[in-house]
């Protein structure tokens, strides 16, 4: 019988400083001791967007406060942990090292095995935390930062499909947001808007549903939205209300119509194995997107799919999903020693070529 496991996880990518505790007693389902996330949004605020070093000097002044959040949260100490787990990348790198910093420290002070996680992992496997599905599955991991259909198989064990060969859908919504004068985050802000708007007004273009593949572009898109955006200016000498809550919507509607005829491709490939029992999951912060959501959710239905997303806490920036990560690495005897290094950039299938190209640093996605 698999033993009981206490696992801390650290998270630091990007703009949330995280740390949770997550237990799993033999093989029930694991669960949650506590979850604490602090968010830098004010700290941004009037930047448009994140600042690294701004968010590196966040996370450094944070990450131990979370921790003893956390761990008093869960009413536990860190002679109670089985193992550190912590986000080892990608990420911005300012964040990503204050958070292996911390985690090595924890780990030589209270003697516990240390762990590294890819963050792209955490969302990946965060289905398995809550609802305990089985492999292989089809995951969308779509993101501010990443967007992605990977077949999961294992701990370890990733296959993309497709993903975006530019930016990703997050990055779209907050750039959209910046054209439109919206705040930041991005994403939240242009549902909103969209929620009051007429998605058909303004034609926006679906990029590459022309091309086979799952592969994705969001890009031109946002282009696309700008020169609309600057004729209405031309033409009306500004942007009424009515005019930004139909960009918004139809925007979002043509982001979430890409995504639902991609995810009907990586479907088509994932069946073509026949599993056992078909599921399509989704993750990160895009995938709080309401209409997204639904879009999604019918796809999965039309192919005979089960449709699996977490809940909207465990969609963004969370430890709780790395420290479930790590716990399924801990089980598989794949744990990290001092020599663990930040990495900006971790793809998690190493074997296919980076959708973004390369740098000194590597892969980029």
């Amino acid at each position: 019988m698999a033993k009981t496991l206490t696992i801390l996880g650290l998270e630091s990518s990007c703009d949330d400083t995280a740390a949770a505790v997550v237990r799993q007693r033999g093989t029930q389902p694991a669960e949650i001791m506590s979850s604490i996330v602090l968010g830098q949004t004010e700290l941004h605020a009037a930047f448009g967007g994140v600042v690294p070093e701004i968010a590196a000097r966040a996370h450094a002044e944070k990450i131990d406060i979370c921790v003893k959040q956390a761990l008093s949260q869960a009413g536990l100490s860190l002679s109670d942990m089985d193992a550190i787990a912590v986000t080892a990348g990608p990420g911005l790198i300012g964040g990503v090292l204050a958070g292996v910093m911390c985690a090595k420290g924890l780990s030589v002070g209270a003697g516990l095995p240390l762990i590294g996680v890819n963050h792209l992992a955490g969302h990946a496997l965060t289905p398995r935390l809550t609802e305990r599905i089985d492999y292989p599955y089809l995951m969308l991991l779509v993101s501010g930062g990443h967007c992605q259909f990977l077949l999961v198989r294992g701990v370890d064990d990733f296959t993309r499909l497709g993903g975006t060969i530019d930016d990703a859908p997050g990055e779209a919504f907050d750039k959209t947001a910046r054209l439109l004068g919206l705040p930041q985050p991005g994403g939240p802000s242009v549902e909103a808007e969209a929620r009051n708007g007429d998605p058909a007004r303004y034609a926006f273009p679906r990029p590459l549903l022309d091309r086979e593949g799952c592969d994705m572009s969001f890009s031109g898109l946002k282009t696309a939205l700008l020169r609309t955006r600057d004729r209405i200016v031309d033409e009306k000498g500004g942007l009424t209300s009515v005019d930004r809550a139909d960009l918004c919507a139809g925007f979002q509607m043509a982001v979430a119509d890409v995504l639902a005829e991609k995810t009907r491709r990586a479907l088509r490939l994932y069946l073509a194995d026949a599993p056992a029992v078909a599921v399509l999951s989704v993750a990160g912060g895009v995938a709080a997107n309401s209409l997204i959501r639904s879009k999604l959710e019918s796809v999965a239905a039309e192919m005979g799919a089960l449709f699996i997303a977490p809940p909207l806490s465990l969609c963004t920036d969370n430890a709780a999903m790395i420290a479930y990560a790590g716990m399924e690495k801990y089980r598989a005897g794949l744990c990290d020693d001092l020599t663990l290094a930040a990495r900006p950039r971790w793809p998690l299938d190493r074997s296919s070529p980076a959708l973004l190209g390369s740098g000194k640093k590597g892969a980029k996605a």
